[in-house]
């Protein structure tokens, strides 16, 4: 029965991930949000999805989130059918961000918009990872996907003109090296873990636009395919959501 935790499910790509991973009885979803809005997230959950507030903008609500997932954890196992077997998260992907003000330039850049990107998207997956470790909720062949964007490609950067979304680009090639240190750091604690960066592409959520090229569905689909082959070989790679690398 693998478990897959997975943040900012209460709209877009996350609401996406829980609908497909819902569609099996044998996944345990945790589904973090920090909206209070549950409507589209109740109405695709499973009977073993258990959604949990989280503000990854937050410390305090990310530590009460790491309690909660232990709690919740904790009694599935004491209640399965093999209880001495503790539950651990084998899938996590960090998907929750923002990108408030994508009209700014690195010549407009608002401070405030900056350090709540910075915070949401660098700093939230960091603590998801560090207070997941610490309450020893991650097993030791966990999976970590980050979620991250094109525009966190330097290589890529340089193809557009004018180019697009400062802070939120700075915020993502930030993400980026931050998946590249978790990728040695954690295996002083478990020894098959797995992280990678991954570009979903341009997907018709609110951020992506009507306008994009990809549906929700036909992104995670085959993001799902990428996570679940993953290897050890794959350790610190950046990938899109069809498996192909992409340059950083």
């Amino acid at each position: 029965m693998p478990v897959y935790c997975i943040t900012g499910t209460n709209r877009g790509i996350g609401l996406e991930f829980v609908r497909q991973l819902a569609q099996s009885p044998d996944n345990t979803i945790i589904a973090a949000t920090r909206s209070s809005d549950l409507g589209d997230l109740r109405a695709v959950a499973s009977s073993s999805t258990h959604i949990i507030h989280c503000d990854t903008g937050n410390l305090e609500s990310i530590h009460k989130f790491a309690k909660e997932a232990a709690a919740h954890l904790l009694l599935l196992s004491s209640s399965s059918s093999s209880p001495t077997k503790n539950l651990k998260i084998d899938f996590l992907i960090n998907n929750a961000a923002i990108n408030p003000a994508s009209w700014q330039s690195s010549l407009t850049l608002n401070p405030d918009d900056l350090a709540a990107q910075m915070s949401v998207n660098v700093l939230g997956p960091a603590k998801i990872v560090e207070f997941l470790l610490e309450a020893g909720l991650l097993s030791e062949n966990v999976r970590i996907m980050n979620m991250t964007s094109g525009l966190g490609s330097l290589t890529r950067s340089f193809e557009f003109s004018p180019r697009k979304a400062a802070g939120y680009s700075i915020s993502k090639v930030a993400l980026n090296m931050l998946s590249i240190h978790q990728s040695d750091d954690l295996k002083k604690f478990l020894p098959g873990v797995v992280v990678v960066v991954l570009d979903p592409g341009w997907v018709k959520t609110r951020m992506g636009g009507s306008g994009a090229a990809l549906e929700p569905s036909e992104c995670v689909e085959k993001t799902l395919g990428v996570l679940h082959g993953l290897g050890e070989g794959d350790n610190g790679k950046f990938l899109q959501y069809d498996g192909k690398e992409v340059p950083w």
